[in-house]
C-alpha cells in the first residue's frame, strides 16, 4: 500500500453503513484459480472463444479502422496487439480499440446480473496487459472471473436505477470491472484494489441514447481502457475514495443504486454460471422476440404474406434499448424488435452478419412485413430477456408464443459445439480454416499456457487485409 493515502470522513460516519467498496475489492483480490470449480473456468474459456470470434470479425468495421488508425498517428511503445491489424501499440490503446472491435457487431455474450456484456471490458485489457508482462494462462483466467464476479455482484447491488436513468451499465459497471481483473492480475491487495475501484468509479460514463451508433462499442473500449489505467495507476501509489462506489456522491449516489452486497448473491455460487451466449447478431433484448417469431413460422410453415398483423409484447426496459420503429442502418436494425421479428417471420438468417448490412435494412420483403408489426410495452413484465409475439393470419388464425432468453445453457459440451460453430462462422473470412483450428485448440489448452504469447501471436495477424 502506498504511503500516500486520501484522508476523508468515511461513510459509516455520513449514515452510510454498506461497505461495498471494500467488500468488493477483497473478494476479488483473494479470489485464487485453485476457487475456481471446473465448469466456472471452462466458461472461462468459452467466454475467451466466443470474444475472439466477434473480435476478428468486429476488428475489420469501419469504427474499428477509425480508432487504429487514431492509434496509429499518436504513436506510443508497442506493448499489445491490436487484433487482426497487424499492430502493436500502447496497452491502453490496444484496449480501447480491441474494445470495441468485440462490441462492434453486438454479438458478444452477456449477463443480466449486470444488463450488459461482461468479456468486452474484461478481456481487451486483461489481454494487453497480460502480453506486456507476461502472465498464466492460469492467470488470466483467475483474473477474469474475478473482474465479472465484481461486475456481476455490483450489478445486483446497484440494481435496475442505473440502467433505467440512461447509463449503458456496459460502460459504467465494466470500467469497475475491468480494474478488478486487472488488479487481480498484478496481484495487488485489497487495500490497492479498492484504490483502483474509486478511479474507475470516477472515470465510468456511458450513454444508452448511443445505441444504434458507433459510441455504443466504443463504451467498451472506453470501460476495457479506463478500468486497466486505473489498476496500473492504484499499484502506482495514485489515491482516491476508499469507498467510492456507496460514499455519498459517489458511484452509486450518482449513477444509481443503494443495496448492499447481501441482494447480490448468484444462485448456483458464480454469476459466471449465468452468462449467456449470443446466438443472433443483435441486441440480446430482441432475442426472446426473434426465438417466438421463428417457432411461430416454423411450426406453422408461414410465409409472409400469411401475416396480416403482428403484435410484439415485451417489458417496459425495452423503450430506449432495442426499439427502434424505423431503423435505417444495419446498426440501427440491431436494435430494432420490429425489425428483427419481421427478419425472423421473412426467414432471414438472423446469425449472419450480411443480414445486417445497410442494404439488407432496406430489402422490400423486410420492411413491407416490419410494417405490420407494433410492439407494446408491459411495465408488470421485467428485464430484457422475455417476449410474447401474436400474429394474426389473413384466415382470421391467432397464433402465440412466448420465449425467455434469459436462460443459461445446462449442456456445456453442447454450449461448447454450438460456440465452435458461431467461431468458426464469424473468423471464416478472414482466416483459414487451419488458422481457426488452431485457435480453438489454443483456447482449450489456456489453462496449461505459462504465457500468452501464443495467443497475441495468432491474434497479431493481418487478418482484416483479406477484406481490403
Amino acid at each position: 500500500m502506498s504511503a500516500l493515502t486520501a484522508t476523508r470522513i468515511p461513510s459509516s460516519a455520513a449514515g452510510f453503513t454498506p461497505r461495498i467498496t471494500q467488500e468488493l475489492a477483497a473478494r476479488s483480490a483473494a479470489l485464487c484459480y485453485a476457487d475456481l470449480p471446473e465448469d466456472v473456468r471452462l466458461r472461462v474459456r468459452q467466454c475467451l472463444l466466443d470474444w475472439i470470434g466477434v473480435t476478428l470479425a468486429g476488428a475489420c468495421e469501419p469504427l474499428v479502422h477509425m480508432l487504429a488508425e487514431e492509434a496509429r498517428e499518436q504513436g506510443g511503445h508497442a506493448q499489445a496487439t491490436v487484433v487482426g491489424h497487424a499492430m502493436a501499440t500502447s496497452t491502453r490503446q490496444a484496449a480501447l480499440i480491441n474494445g470495441a472491435a468485440s462490441h462492434a457487431l453486438d454479438y458478444d455474450d452477456v449477463n443480466m446480473a449486470c444488463t450488459g456484456h461482461p468479456s468486452v471490458v474484461l478481456i481487451p485489457a486483461l489481454l494487453a496487459l497480460a502480453e506486456s508482462r507476461g502472465v498464466s494462462g492460469r492467470d488470466f483466467i483467475t483474473a477474469f472471473a474475478a473482474g465479472y464476479e465484481t461486475m456481476c455482484l455490483l450489478g445486483l447491488a446497484t440494481g435496475e436505477a442505473q440502467y433505467a436513468k440512461g447509463f449503458h451499465t456496459t460502460a459504467t459497471l465494466g470500467t469497475i470491472g475491468a480494474a478488478a481483473a486487472c488488479a487481480r492480475l498484478l496481484q495487488l491487495d485489497a487495500d490497492d484494489t479498492a484504490t483502483a475501484f474509486g478511479i474507475a468509479s470516477t472515470m465510468a460514463a456511458g450513454l444508452k441514447s448511443m445505441f444504434g451508433t458507433m459510441c455504443k462499442p466504443l463504451h467498451a473500449g472506453r470501460a476495457s481502457a479506463d478500468g486497466l489505467q486505473a489498476a496500473q495507476l492504484a499499484a502506482r501509489g495514485f489515491t482516491s475514495c476508499a469507498d467510492a462506489i456507496e460514499c455519498p456522491q459517489g458511484f452509486m449516489a450518482t449513477h444509481g443504486g443503494n443495496a448492499a452486497l447481501e441482494t447480490a448473491a448468484p444462485d448456483g455460487g458464480w454469476h459466471l454460471r449465468h452468462n449467456l451466449f449470443k446466438f443472433h447478431a443483435a441486441c440480446y433484448g430482441t432475442h426472446a422476440a426473434i426465438e417466438a417469431a421463428r417457432r411461430l413460422r416454423l411450426q406453422h410453415a408461414l410465409r409472409p404474406d400469411d401475416v396480416r398483423r403482428v403484435t410484439v409484447r415485451v417489458g417496459a426496459a425495452s423503450e430506449g434499448v432495442c426499439n427502434i420503429a424505423e431503423p435505417r442502418t444495419g446498426l440501427e436494425a440491431k436494435f430494432s424488435l420490429r425489425h428483427t421479428v419481421a427478419m425472423a417471420l421473412a426467414g432471414v438468417d438472423t446469425a449472419g452478419l450480411d443480414s445486417f448490412s445497410d442494404d439488407a435494412v432496406r430489402a422490400p420483403d423486410v420492411v413491407a412485413l416490419r410494417e405490420r408489426v407494433t410492439v407494446e410495452l408491459a411495465p408488470q413484465c421485467p428485464g430484457l430477456t422475455r417476449g410474447e409475439v401474436v400474429i394474426e393470419t389473413h384466415t382470421g388464425a391467432m397464433l402465440r408464443q412466448r420465449h425467455d432468453s434469459g436462460r443459461p445453457a445446462k449442456d456445456l459440451h453442447e454450449q461448447q459445439q454450438r460456440l465452435e460453430d458461431k467461431f468458426r462462422r464469424l473468423v471464416e473470412p478472414v482466416l483459414d480454416a487451419s488458422e481457426g483450428d488452431a485457435l480453438i485448440d489454443l483456447v482449450a489448452r489456456l489453462d496449461t499456457l505459462t504465457d500468452l504469447s501464443p495467443l497475441a501471436g495468432m491474434l497479431a495477424r493481418r487478418a482484416c487485409a483479406r477484406l481490403l
